[in-house]
């Protein structure tokens, strides 16, 4: 549990003083220099009286750049100027909050602590727990051992969803995977005479690979895969399709595919289990941890979700099943001092409609996550939800939203935020730099209508932010 400590920013603290730089969005623009964000009330303070054409850029571009440390703060009337009437007019159930990262105070809300299903902000939940309890440096290993017969081979299954089958300088989904044939050519090296068999053991995980709660469906429309400690590409059939169909038996084609790198015959690959002590023959270590919960955010990749919440429920000796990882993630955010009361989690995902989150909990992790450090041994655990959030307009689960001809547009690259979608339910979370620079931390979650209405909606929400100095 030495994540989780006393440098860790707490909600509660005092006021934090507000720092010069700040992580936020700006534009590519011109030959690829950064502009800073601004909003359509600049041209009225810099005495412009005649319309100005601005080019969007099609594609907003992540970079970091500075925020001005006096930014003023919004009002709770400012806001609720232009958030009250958004909020009443949402159909369905609405929940919502603002938050001044940099303080801690709630500048706006409306039945914060309601809890409604949230589809994949979950993730916020997942990756919180992934953060304050992983090593963010470490990551999974896959690993191959010898078998108690000769010419013998387990491949013993890590939890790593990245591990992939393509050939060097070939990339599917993951930027940064794991490479099977690296791990074949380790085996080769090792062993003293060829491979025969191929075993796989995937005992790492316990109980049910689909959470009893998820559509099945969510399987072949590419959602999800059973959730087993070894599979290639997230179990995607095709591994360059984010959300292609899936694999039902995502631990055995790993196996046949090491059996093919390794001269073996696939049909014989079966379950096994590691002998204790074996020889490792070879093993590959994932991306870095807190690299792998930047990915989550920013693509919501299900299964990658998965496996993190697994490894939360190991470390905090939980059994690695859907219930005790919810069971883990719950308890890593008790134990750092963040309020989950009205949460229920039976996934990591966000794929059940049986999660309820309450908007109040999504705004207070994402504000400890933003909030600027309090000194050089602060060590900003949760720092990499921000990064990985997905960029309005720009990339991510946000690429085809706040288009440049809706009425969402002025968000388009300063809204970064983490979405939610399921029947019935949309939820946007994330971060915002306002007209006068301030950033912003915003849950909004609707339940009860569809998110064909209710996301341009939520959209249109967070652009107002991003408008507006709300004084």
């Amino acid at each position: 549990m030495g994540r989780i400590g006393d440098t860790l920013r707490l909600p509660g603290r005092g006021a934090r003083a507000v720092v010069t730089v700040l992580v936020v969005l700006a534009l590519a623009a011109g030959l690829g220099s950064a502009v800073s964000l601004t909003a359509p009330t600049l041209v009225q303070r810099l005495g412009l009286t005649e319309p100005v054409v601005v080019d969007v850029p099609p594609e907003p571009v992540p970079v970091l750049g500075p925020l001005p440390a006096n930014a003023p703060l919004p009002t709770r009337a400012g806001l609720s100027t232009v958030l009250d009437d958004a909020a009443d007019d949402m159909p369905g159930e609405f929940s919502g909050t603002v938050v001044d990262p940099a303080g801690g105070a709630v500048l706006w809300e409306r039945d914060p602590g309601v809890p409604l299903v949230p589809g994949s902000t979950t993730k916020i939940l997942t990756a919180s727990a992934a953060l304050l309890t992983l090593d963010p440096t470490a990551g999974f290993v896959t690993s191959v051992v010898a078998g108690e017969q000769p010419g013998t081979v387990v491949l013993v299954g890590g939890g790593d969803p990245t591990l992939t089958a393509l050939p060097d300088g070939r990339l599917g989904t993951y930027p940064t995977p794991t490479r099977l044939t690296e791990l074949a050519a380790e085996v080769r090296a090792a062993m003293p005479g060829p491979v025969e068999e191929v075993l796989i053991d995937t005992s790492r995980y316990e109980g049910e690979p689909l959470a009893p709660s998820w559509d099945r469906s969510d399987v072949t429309d590419g959602f999800v895969t059973p959730i087993l400690p070894l599979m290639l590409d997230g179990g995607r059939v095709d591994p360059t399709l984010q959300d292609g169909r899936r694999t039902t038996e995502p631990a055995i084609e790993a196996g046949e595919a090491l059996a093919e790198l390794l001269d073996a015959d696939p049909a014989d690959v079966a379950e096994g289990t590691a002998p204790a002590d074996a020889e490792r023959l070879g093993s590959v270590t994932s991306a870095p941890f807190a690299e792998l919960v930047e990915h989550v955010m920013r693509s919501s990749d299900n299964v990658l979700a998965e496996t993190l919440a697994r490894e939360v429920a190991i470390v905090r000796g939980s059994p690695p099943t859907f219930a005790g990882a919810a069971e883990a993630t719950l308890a890593a955010l008790t134990q750092a001092n963040f309020d989950p009361t009205g949460t229920v989690l039976v996934d990591g995902s966000g794929l059940s409609t049986d999660d309820v989150v309450p908007a109040r909990l999504l705004g207070t992790l994402l504000g400890a996550a933003a909030a600027p450090a309090e000194g050089e041994t602060d060590t900003e655990f949760l720092r990499p939800m921000i990064s990985g959030l997905p960029v309005a307009g720009g990339d991510g689960t946000l690429d085809d939203r706040f288009a440049a001809d809706t009425g969402s547009a002025a968000g388009r690259g300063t809204v970064r935020a983490k979405t939610g979608t399921l029947s019935g339910v949309s939820s946007l979370a994330g971060v915002v730099t306002d007209a006068d620079g301030r950033l912003l931390v915003f849950a909004f979650m609707t339940n009860g209508a569809s998110p064909a209405v209710t996301r341009p909606r939520l959209d249109a929400m967070a652009a107002d932010l991003s408008a507006c100095g709300c004084r």
